[in-house]
């Protein structure tokens, strides 16, 4: 009896003491929660025509589905639009077909085509989109400076067609960006829309922003003097290779650029052949759980 006591003397302060240095080295040193690999792409889909003109979203697909993304920005996204895309909703069809959320944000919405056979014709809209594997927890269609194709004399204004997708990826916030920018030669008008980006993506947030990424068809080359301001506060996920056009690709106007909260691991234009007239760009990040 007296040994029994003896040792639980000595025994019970030390199991005391020994819980008391574990409890403070978990306090001073807090495991950090592993990153989230995120694998995203962008794609301009050209309506869901390949490079030959031909109208096959089958075939585009299948391209999509070969990139197993996590994350899609799709540019030339025709929402009953018209007889080429015979008058689908490719954002929707195309979601549902990978089994993904799907945002959509038009650039053009324009009144139903007054022959329709149907008694109430949607609206005729083309745009981007963005489809994820993740939840959308809500969406937002900015405006930007645009110089629009579809009046007989344009002059730039602001419309819309930049689109915040807000996505839950295992609990983080993230806020995907998807774009268009114009195709002219002259680059005023995409100096404009670049300008007007970072002002919507540098608006302050209560508590802490969510990492946020980029996704589009820039029609401009990396070293274009009117991308060079996105370079000083976002990176650029370079692939190494070209996009456009899909059957002789010789310049890279598609991107994924990346901002604070994402880890770029790799980038890869995939070779998804001719099912459109771009090539998409892959790129596997790491997402820092904060």
């Amino acid at each position: 009896m007296r040994m029994h006591l003896a040792l639980r003397r000595h025994v019970v302060p030390l199991l005391l003491a020994i819980g008391l240095v574990l409890t403070a080295s978990t306090t001073a040193h807090p495991a950090t929660p592993r990153p989230v690999p995120l694998r995203v792409a962008t794609y301009n889909i050209h309506a869901g025509a390949g490079e030959d003109e031909v109208f096959d979203l089958p075939r585009q697909v299948t391209a999509l589905r070969s990139l197993d993304a996590d994350v899609i920005g799709l540019q030339e996204v025709d929402v009953h639009w018209g007889d080429r895309s015979q008058w689908r909703d490719l954002a929707r069809e195309l979601a549902r077909r990978l089994g993904m959320h799907v945002a959509f944000g038009p650039i053009y919405s324009l009144d139903p085509d007054p022959a329709a056979s149907r008694p109430t014709p949607p609206r005729r809209e083309f745009g981007v989109a963005v489809l994820s594997r993740h939840p959308v927890l809500r969406t937002r269609n900015h405006e930007i400076t645009r110089l629009s194709t579809q009046g007989d004399t344009p002059l730039p204004e602001p419309g819309p067609g930049f689109l915040q997708a807000t996505l839950s990826v295992r609990g983080v916030p993230v806020d995907v960006y998807a774009t268009h920018l114009d195709y002219r030669p002259d680059p005023a008008v995409r100096a404009a829309q670049v300008a007007d980006m970072l002002r919507v993506m540098d608006r302050p947030c209560p508590g802490r922003c969510p990492a946020h990424l980029l996704l589009g068809d820039f029609n401009a080359r990396p070293d274009a003097p009117e991308l060079a301001p996105l370079w000083r506060t976002l990176r650029d996920a370079d692939p190494g290779a070209p996009t456009f056009p899909a059957s002789a690709p010789d310049r890279r106007i598609d991107y994924v650029a990346v901002g604070a909260g994402l880890e770029i691991r790799s980038a890869r234009v995939a070779p998804t052949g001719t099912a459109s007239d771009h090539l998409p760009l892959v790129a596997d990040l790491r997402l820092a759980r904060r």
